[in-house]
């Protein structure tokens, strides 16, 4: 029942609404993550279904595009180290490091 003051002020409260207990939590709480959990795999499940995936043709130019470019970085990489191996050896020839 509300207090007179409370009632003249419009204000009326119900009775004490009791506080969920530590089961009450731990049920949920697991309940919860459960729903999250599951909305989580659909919404993969959904967008692995826009997935375009692509055939064997591609998959066979872009492998090749690949190992191409990967034995043309390697030639350069191998140049352009021997560039600096001399470099570096004549520099240190001329200031007395290496003999």
């Amino acid at each position: 029942m509300a207090t007179k003051t409370a009632m003249e002020k419009g204000e009326e409260r119900s009775a004490k609404r009791q506080e969920p207990g530590a089961l009450a939590e731990f049920g949920g709480g697991i309940v919860g993550k459960w729903t999250e959990f599951t909305s989580f795999l659909r919404d993969v499940r959904a967008e692995m279904r826009k997935v375009v995936w692509p055939g064997w043709k591609e998959v066979r130019v872009t492998t090749g595009v690949v190992i191409v470019a990967t034995f043309l970085f390697a030639l350069y990489f191998f140049i352009v180290d021997g560039i600096f191996q001399v470099a570096v050896y004549r520099l240190l020839g001329r200031l007395g490091g290496s003999q």
